[in-house]
């Protein structure tokens, strides 16, 4: 089945979320009016790949706090699974759950299932990045099918700290 794909310059979906003690969050809240948003999908508690990047996220937390840029993380993983997550990595910014898959086909992301019942209990998201300005607009994006594709942090800050700088515009908005 085709969707259609979020692309740069479309506005961000609301999508409402769960924190860690179950309430329902606003997925995309920047904390200052002119802060841009980091989000980060992750494939969930059962993936070694993502705790490293997530902890690599929060190594860097201050040069996206430097440009503006909150970071927040999601994943399909139940309350539970977040907190035995978030046991195992910790980071100072917000790391949901709850992410459906009308969300996934929102963000026109990669679906997964299980391979078995020791890796997780429910189909579950392939990594996902998406940059939201403070216009509320998809800024970047990057969409994988595999864990071990993710950008390059350090390659990404510096991007947006010019991008942030030069007031650079949305780019790629077109497909042919």
């Amino acid at each position: 089945m085709n969707y259609e794909k979020l692309t740069p310059g479309a506005s961000f979906p609301s999508i409402q979320v769960l924190d860690k003690d179950g309430k329902t969050q606003s997925l995309v809240a920047p904390q200052e009016a002119e802060n841009w948003t980091l989000l980060v999908i992750y494939r969930g508690v059962h993936c070694p790949i993502c705790s490293k990047y997530l902890t690599q996220l929060q190594e860097m937390r201050s040069q996206f706090q430097d440009i503006n840029v909150d970071i927040v993380a999601v994943s399909a993983d139940s309350v539970d699974q977040l907190n035995t997550k978030l046991a195992d990595v910790s980071v100072e910014f917000p790391v949901y759950a709850g992410l459906n898959k009308d969300h996934m086909r929102k963000l026109g992301l990669y679906v997964s299932q299980p391979t078995s019942d020791a890796e997780t209990d429910h189909d579950f998201p392939e990594p996902g990045l998406f940059v939201i300005n403070n216009d509320n607009k998809v800024q970047v994006l990057e969409i994988a099918n595999s864990p071990f594709v993710r950008p390059d942090l350090k390659m990404l800050v510096s991007g947006l700290g010019y991008t942030r700088k030069n007031d650079y515009p949305i780019r790629g908005t077109k497909t042919i």
